[in-house]
């Protein structure tokens, strides 16, 4: 009879890179089969969990493409929620980390490098998105609807530490901005929505495609890369969204190498951009003592 720690074992063995591959394959044959929404899907995946590996942004996509909030177990009890009886987990993949110890000769003089965390491999973890559970009302966060409130701000603050200057000049028309390497031009008079999008767009030229990797792309890709970014990045702060970048895979002809290599890259583009987008905590702590002080 084999055991519940047998069972679990196959998928222990599995290392990120394979976690990525299997799932880029699989986003590959939903597309072939004209299954266009699956990448508007792992985009939007994206927006909402920038803070996980581009591996496990790939496993809850696929898995649960609906999912807003995910956490384990043992988290949503803490939040005073329950996960629903016979709701099947997500399967992540949690770092196992070990630690270097040196030998007892010579400790001493090497105090600095002893119990040094190391990542040891990789372990199959599961965690169940919010609507898996139930119980306490969670927190409402701040969300933005066509107006990316005080994000632009900030956008506009992350732009001028990039050492990139932003000019608005109307003679760039009908285009709705322009990268032009250490400089972004935006055309005046656009609604906040668009203009933000349309900055995260060119941002993103900034980011990407003035260096070497600009020779490794064609226009279109380097596009809809820039597309995809905007997509996620607009989408995170509460923006509505089209479809846009529904074909992205058709670019590639099936190429799972180039696909996985920018999938991974727009990952961590707009990771960064959404990471500067964050409120300061003490602006945060702030919001939490006003909503305390109106309900008290």
């Amino acid at each position: 009879m084999e055991g519940k720690g047998q069972r679990q074992q196959q998928p222990q063995r599995q290392t990120a890179k394979e976690v990525i591959a299997a799932n880029v394959q699989h986003l590959i044959e939903q597309l072939q089969a004209g299954h266009s929404d699956a990448l508007t899907a792992y985009l939007a995946a994206m927006s909402r969990f920038h803070n996980y590996s581009f591996g496990n942004i790939l496993e809850i996509a696929r898995q649960k493409p609906d999912a807003t909030h995910v956490a384990g177990f043992h988290t949503w009890n803490q939040l005073g929620r329950r996960v629903k009886k016979g709701e099947k987990g997500i399967r992540i993949l949690a770092p196992i980390i070990g630690a270097t110890r040196q030998p007892q000769e010579g400790a001493q003089e090497k105090v600095t490098r002893q119990n040094v965390p190391i990542l040891v491999g990789f372990r199959a973890a599961y965690v169940f998105d919010v609507s898996q559970t139930e119980g306490e009302e969670l927190p409402e966060h701040a969300r933005v609807s066509g107006d990316a409130g005080a994000h632009r701000d900030r956008l506009f603050d992350f732009i001028d530490t990039q050492g990139i200057s932003l000019e608005f000049d109307g003679r760039i028309a009908p285009a709705m901005g322009v990268s032009y390497g250490g400089k972004i031009v935006l055309l005046p008079g656009q609604s906040g929505a668009d203009e933000f999008s349309t900055l995260v767009h060119e941002l993103a030229h900034e980011m990407l495609h003035k260096t070497e990797r600009r020779a490794a792309s064609t226009k279109v890709a380097r596009e809809t890369e820039a597309e995809a970014i905007a997509f996620i990045v607009s989408k995170a702060v509460g923006l509505e969204m089209g479809t846009a970048c529904a074909d992205y895979i058709q670019l590639y002809h099936g190429n799972a190498a180039l696909l996985t290599e920018s999938l991974e890259v727009i990952q961590k583009a707009s990771a960064l951009i959404l990471s500067a987008l964050e409120p300061p905590k003490s602006e945060v702590a702030f919001e939490q003592m006003e909503k305390l002080a109106m309900t008290g």
